[in-house]
């Protein structure tokens, strides 16, 4: 069917069930960010790929909310099918729910799929829809009503992940879980996030592409703990190794069951923001609503992990010293699909040891292509790289002892002098972070005007978040810290920890034309300067493209960062590589602005 005719049959479907409106989002039960085929309900409705977007479907009206990275996918992914792009103003922000609620009549029903909403996000409709006695209607499973031929569940298998790399046993984090649980006097803690699972009991799968998790829930208690996941995903090694630690085994469908049983006396501790609201009629235990308790731990990584951290950028920035010498030199003799470029970069990595996969689809953007901050390539339809031109490429591996994302953009041909100041300023913003020291609690949303103001002073911005998390063999944005505009989300409004790993990502998109980001992992750190303070070790290891800065618009300082990031990068890498990779690293890592 043609996603006229999904409409036209989601519109039948929501008059039998009696409501009016019908709110899709993009997650899973889980709240995952990237999801399974099985839940890409907006995206099957809608024609929308975008990873953040949320769709609302009227009687006569279908709109499909998403913020300034997608605007421009969303415009030609949309068109034909009679929804409605409503551009958000602030990325993540629920701005539909006002305007739905403004949209229809008083004592109007809504009906949300209730395993895809957390109790928060129900709690906050439910505030605006009781002004006008708006009715939240649970429609579970309407969409299969309607989508033919719905992919299954998926079935990857779990294994165990081994403590030499991840530095912390099974046991060890379960009784830090136990510390936290006994501060808060609750007697069970339940846990939705796929990865704070796969971190907790050190296990992985890639029941998502990219995200190395498997699809289960787990409760822990002050005695035991239960993973509740499809028997035949787990092999009988794991499963003794579960046992010994005090984990049993249920069926994945079987939790909410378990979860109804939890006698009236005991309390249950549950994260608001991923806690599904399908559970929460049938519960009698004491609901004890509040954010991660894992979260926080997880995000500061131990000495193990950040060693490895370490040692992977080096195999990362040597994928892609091979992969960009291979890039400069095949472009001079011949044009190149964005397709082309995108499987050559995998396979480069794919090449070093320990890979695992991507850490998300690369972007392999090309001239105006590049200005599409989330865009990826299609055989069919994808630009062709000719020897000039601005090309953005951002890509991210995954590998047993690590995960990275950097960003590099370079340009072909000689660039015009708009070009490289524009790129200068993303260049300068990315060192203005990369160099702050700052008190102990600031937060994201203070730091992300670092990363701005050189771009703001002539007039020029960009409308995504500034950084996110990294997380460590797992979610290649992991909560909670980050730099973004406002607090609407946890980026902006977390604290930096010393341990936390974080990008550092400015950009400049000019619509129709290019698009430049320089971005950066970086390990918090304490500061020198101060006890009280903390700061930034840039931890990926490859060259910035200097043929492309204005040497007049930057500063002594900025500089002498420079020219020492690439004193590192190539003390780093260049004893892995020999004979032109290793000439094509010592150029790309000459010193800039000294006479």
């Amino acid at each position: 069917m043609t996603i006229k005719e999904r409409l036209k049959a989601l519109r039948v479907a929501m008059k039998s069930e009696g409501v009016d409106a019908l709110i899709i989002p993009a997650n899973d039960p889980h709240q995952s960010e990237y999801v399974a085929e099985h839940w890409k309900v907006r995206t099957y409705f809608s024609g929308f790929t975008g990873s953040a977007g949320l769709l609302v479907v009227l009687a006569d009206y279908a709109a499909l909310w998403t913020d300034s990275r997608y605007f421009l996918q969303a415009e030609s992914e949309l068109e034909g099918t009679g929804i409605t792009l409503h551009k958000q103003k602030v990325q993540h922000a629920p701005e539909h729910v006002e305007w739905l609620c403004n949209t229809l009549p008083e004592r109007a029903t809504i009906g949300v799929e209730a395993s895809l909403f957390s109790v928060q996000q129900i709690a906050y409709l439910k505030s605006h829809c009781s002004l006008k006695d708006i009715v939240i209607k649970d429609v579970e499973r309407i969409s299969s009503k309607v989508w033919e031929n719905r992919p299954p569940l998926p079935d990857t298998i779990a294994y165990d992940y081994d403590v030499f790399y991840n530095g912390k046993s099974r046991e060890e984090k379960l009784s830090q879980v136990r510390a936290e649980m006994k501060k808060r006097k609750v007697e069970h803690y339940f846990i939705s996030g796929l990865d704070e699972i796969a971190w907790l009991l050190n296990i992985r799968a890639w029941d998502i592409d990219h995200t190395p998790v498997v699809l289960s829930y787990l409760l822990v208690s002050e005695e035991k703990a239960t993973l509740f996941i499809r028997d035949y995903k787990v092999p009988e090694e794991l499963k003794r190794k579960l046992k010994a630690s005090g984990v049993s085994l249920k069926d994945y469908h079987a939790v909410g069951t378990a979860l109804s049983v939890l006698p009236a006396k005991d309390t249950i501790f549950v994260d608001k923001n991923n806690f599904s609201w399908s559970f929460e009629p049938s519960l009698k235990a004491d609901l004890i609503k509040g954010t991660s308790i894992i979260m926080p731990i997880m995000a500061i990584k131990n000495e193990t992990e950040i060693t490895h951290f370490r040692s992977v950028m080096v195999k990362d920035g040597i994928a892609l010293t091979h992969f960009f010498n291979w890039l400069e030199k095949t472009v001079e003799n011949r044009d190149l699909k964005e397709t082309e470029v995108a499987d050559k970069l995998i396979y480069f990595r794919s090449q070093q040891d320990l890979y695992k996969g991507e850490s998300f689809p690369p972007i392999v953007g090309y001239q105006s292509n590049g200005a599409i901050v989330h865009y990826r390539a299609e055989e069919k339809t994808c630009a062709t790289i000719k020897n000039e031109g601005m090309l953005l490429i951002d890509s991210g591996g995954q590998y047993l002892d690590g995960t990275t994302d950097i960003t590099r953009t370079i340009c072909f041909g000689t660039p015009t002098a708009q070009q490289k100041t524009h790129y200068t300023l993303v260049l300068k913003g990315n060192i203005a972070l990369q160099t702050a020291h700052f008190p102990k609690g600031t937060t994201g949303v203070q730091l992300d005007v670092l990363a701005r103001m050189n771009l703001w002073n002539a007039g020029l911005n960009y409308g995504h978040g500034t950084g996110h998390g990294v997380g460590f063999f797992l979610r290649v944005h992991e909560p909670p810290q980050g730099f973004a505009e406002s607090t609407t989300t946890l980026r902006g409004s977390s604290p930096l920890k010393a341990g936390t790993v974080s990008s550092n990502e400015p950009g400049f998109y000019k619509t129709g034309a290019y698009g430049i980001r320089i971005e950066n992992l970086m390990l918090c750190i304490p500061s020198p300067i101060n006890k009280d303070f903390l700061a930034f070790d840039a931890i990926t290891l490859f060259p910035i493209e200097t043929e492309l800065i204005d040497l007049s618009l930057m500063s002594k300082e900025e500089i002498a960062w420079l020219n020492q990031y690439h004193q590192r990068v190539y003390a780093a890498l260049s004893p892995s590589l020999e004979g032109e990779e290793k000439a094509w690293l010592w150029n790309k890592c000459q010193a800039v602005g000294v006479e």
